[in-house]
């Protein structure tokens, strides 16, 4: 039996290999041209039961031509708050081979007023795709009757 030490396949280099399989089509992909656009689709891949319940944090991934990729639930939490772990965010876009993403979260209270936690995750978010050359097109803040879009207020 050969020892731990000598062997040597611990040499080299463990490797992942990538491969993209999309399952639809790009024409039948909703295309984001505003926030208005991304507030639809984020309402459509919400739980309706659940956006005045509790606080989630959702991705909407979008390709070089903005087209909706997918939209990746990321946190649940609770009435006042969920924890966002960035790592799994850029994780995520960088399989799907995203240019580009937006932020969506809801505020079960109603209200449309981003938290000083919502600036700061979107703020740190912000940097680390720069870094990596993803575009963070937008966060949006949404309940049942409305967004708050941090592009269109020149929060972003």
């Amino acid at each position: 039996m050969e020892s731990v030490i000598l062997n040597s396949n611990w040499l080299v280099a463990s490797e992942i290999e990538l491969i993209y399989k999309s399952k639809v089509k790009t024409s039948e992909r909703p295309k984001i041209e505003s926030s208005y656009s991304a507030f639809e689709v984020a309402l459509k891949a919400w739980d309706q039961g659940k956006i005045e319940l509790l606080e989630q944090f959702k991705v909407l991934i979008l390709s070089n031509s903005n087209r909706a990729l997918g939209v990746l639930g990321i946190s649940s939490g609770g009435i006042t708050g969920t924890v966002v772990d960035i790592r799994l965010i850029f994780a995520a876009l960088l399989k799907a081979k995203a240019t580009a993403f937006i932020l969506v979260h809801n505020h079960p209270s109603g209200k449309l007023i981003p938290s000083q936690a919502d600036k700061q995750i979107t703020q740190k978010i912000k940097q680390a795709s720069q870094i990596l050359d993803i575009a963070l097109l937008d966060h949006l803040i949404i309940t049942l009757e409305g967004y708050y879009s941090f592009a269109d207020q020149g929060a972003l």
